[in-house]
């Protein structure tokens, strides 16, 4: 389901799929044809997709398509209606088998390019990097809502919100300082190494106990409005900073 309603909305749904091989692909010919075409992957290819279903249902997916883009109906109740909906109902058939054919083909090429698999990864990597963030930021109730009342769970969830957005912005303030301070050196950091950067690391933030800041030695030390990076290793290849605390 989710595979369908997301390629109908101009989206790509890309997730690690546990269980791969267990899952079914579909083939759009009969099983001689698809192995004579495709030699090794023809047997993975178990089923035939049913495009009669999908040829007399698709002016009705493209308007449910288009009342989800546009903020008719919202995704949890769309998702929610389709999933439910009885084997009977064709377009809840038809979604489900437009998202059949959308899995074959995001399975095909995650077993097929090494490339694309490793953007996944790194990608499930940032998300994972911000969630354990969150987790270590709301960890004086050990990541629970134990309020009662949806007014006071509603400001915990603000309160942990404001709390991740201010580490990622001053983490994002403090990398940029130190790609500045690199290329000043004469260091290449070439622009698009910077989109594999994910702000969400947490190892230079101390979620315990207090600390006692010399407000006036430390306001003397700014430079240009920040604090000044610590140099913590020096060798051939240059300075390695790391973030102030």
């Amino acid at each position: 389901m989710n595979f369908g309603l997301f390629d109908l909305v101009g989206k790509a749904l890309t997730p690690r799929i546990r269980d791969l091989g267990k899952i079914t692909m579909l083939r759009v010919d009969n099983p001689t044809a698809t192995n004579t075409l495709y030699p090794h992957a023809g047997p993975l290819l178990a089923d035939r997709w049913n495009e009669d279903l999908i040829r007399g249902t698709w002016d009705d997916m493209l308007r449910m398509a288009g009342s989800l883009k546009f903020g008719e109906a919202t995704a949890s109740l769309v998702v929610g209606k389709w999933s439910a909906a009885s084997r009977q109902n064709t377009l809840a058939a038809a979604i489900k088998e437009w998202g059949r054919i959308r899995r074959t083909i995001h399975a095909a090429r995650y077993l097929s390019d090494p490339v694309y698999r490793r953007k996944i990864s790194r990608q499930l990597n940032k998300g994972e990097s911000l969630h354990a963030l969150r987790r270590d930021l709301h960890y004086a109730q050990q990541g629970a809502m134990v309020r009662p009342h949806l007014q006071d769970q509603t400001e915990q969830s603000w309160c942990l919100t404001i709390l991740t957005n201010a580490v990622i912005t001053w983490t994002t303030e403090y990398y940029a300082m130190g790609i500045k301070e690199l290329r000043a050196q004469g260091r290449e950091v070439p622009d698009e190494l910077l989109s594999f950067i994910a702000p969400g690391h947490r190892e230079n933030i101390n979620f315990f106990g207090f600390i006692e800041v010399d407000i006036e030695g430390e306001t003397a030390k700014l430079d240009d409005g920040g604090r000044p990076l610590r140099p913590t290793s020096v060798n051939e290849a240059g300075t390695t900073f790391l973030l102030n605390p």
